[in-house]
């Protein structure tokens, strides 16, 4: 058996010799090299552009698409919510290979293993109270995001536990890491402590106590997010639909600037993709439009082709409503409904304007430009249209008698 085998290494150092000699003419006539950077990953076209600061040897191969490898390996939390799905997305269409923790059902993440290569997305169950079930999905990674955010409490996540408890857990654990090159925050737009909702002064705490222990981190505040998954104007049109009206909170006088869902995922991408002066930064991301409420719900009638009617609620008629909720919350044995219309700190909320600061760091310090709500980004409401997506009650209730034959 010795014998045989050394025959069979001779034979083939033979037949690389031979296939040397048979390149080498190649060589000549194209004079590919070692030193030349017009092929491979070394060309500035073909290798990534992510911060590379802390990260050490990244091994990149391909030519920058989805099935190339972008030597990142990025830990998403939250990547099962509405903004999770986008950024997952994004990040898989270069090459970077997607940790997606997650504490529900196994069908929670399925639909975001599509949006990568074979591999790329891997789901990797956790328990947000356990810290050891947190470093083992951070263990392999060199980039975190943290998308965690809740806009109501339940009997057993508390606003403060979920969007600055958990931010400042993620951050320590991230620094005892080592090997974190970037970290980025999601906070929300008009984020202080002096706010009077609760989920705003948590979000102005985490992003405190996020740079406190990172100082490098890049904080994003993004404003209401609208896209085809959102919680305003599908909440609005199911009402409009359903009981024929909507209810304008404060009479719909408060002022807002939307951002599409794609424009804030794009931002957090490409955050990533500088050469680090993104790092250490705050970035308000607000549409290129200022709208009221009811401006807004103006636009969302348009679209789904119905006669807008509106219900003005006072605030302190609607904090009536959306009080006992509040009041029950820990009180009874059963989880109670979640409010998608009447909660009370989204109610606080609306009593201030938010709109992006006059000095702030905005998309175009990242080198984009968002898109207007009109048009696109608000397509998804054509399915609330009655009749189908070429019908609607104002259309039909358009239509003079003398367009007949």
């Amino acid at each position: 058996m010795q014998a045989i085998s050394r025959r069979i290494v001779q034979q083939q150092q033979q037949s690389l010799k031979s296939s040397s000699a048979s390149i080498s003419p190649l060589k000549s006539l194209y004079s590919i090299s070692s030193s030349d950077h017009r092929y491979g990953a070394d060309h500035p076209r073909y290798g990534s552009t992510l911060a590379t600061k802390g990260v050490g040897h990244l091994v990149r191969k391909g030519t920058g698409g989805r099935s190339s490898v972008s030597g990142i390996v990025a830990t998403v939390f939250g990547a099962t919510g509405f903004l999770g799905r986008y950024v997952v997305q994004q990040l898989a269409k270069v090459g970077t290979q997607v940790l997606v923790p997650f504490r529900g059902s196994e069908d929670n993440p399925r639909h975001l293993k599509l949006m990568g290569d074979l591999g790329q997305i891997v789901p990797m169950k956790y328990d947000p109270r356990d810290e050891n079930s947190i470093k083992a999905v951070m263990a392999k990674a060199n980039v975190v995001l943290n998308l965690i955010g809740r806009e109501y409490e339940t009997r057993n996540y508390s606003f403060e536990e979920v969007n600055c408890n958990m931010a400042e857990q993620l951050a320590m654990i991230a620094k005892e890491h080592g090997g974190i090159a970037r970290f980025i925050q999601v906070s929300c737009l008009g984020a202080s402590p002096s706010s009077p909702s609760r989920l705003l002064r948590a979000k102005a705490a985490a992003e405190e106590a996020v740079l406190r222990e990172i100082p490098e981190a890049t904080i994003m505040r993004p404003a209401v997010m609208v896209g085809t998954e959102d919680r305003i104007m599908n909440t609005w049109a199911r009402s409009a639909k359903n009981y024929g009206f909507l209810p304008l909170i404060g009479g719909g006088s408060t002022k807002i600037q939307p951002v599409y869902v794609v424009d804030v995922a794009g931002a957090i991408v490409a955050a990533l993709k500088d050469d680090g002066t993104s790092m250490g930064k705050i970035y308000e991301l607000g549409g290129p439009d200022i709208y009221t409420i009811h401006e807004l719900a103006e636009i969302m009638y348009d679209v789904i082709r119905e006669w807008p009617r509106y219900v003005k609620v006072p605030f302190p008629i609607a904090k009536a409503i959306a009080m006992p909720r509040e009041f029950l919350l820990n009180k009874v044995p059963f989880p109670l409904p979640v409010p998608f219309m009447f909660n009370l700190d989204q109610i606080l909320a609306l009593t201030k304007d938010t709109v992006v600061s006059e000095n702030a760091l905005t998309f175009n310090d990242l080198g984009l430009v968002p898109h207007k709500l009109k048009g696109y980004p608000i397509e998804f409401l054509i399915a609330f249209r009655k009749g189908g997506p070429q019908f609607g009650s104002t259309v039909s209730e358009k239509v003079s008698t003398d367009d007949y034959p």
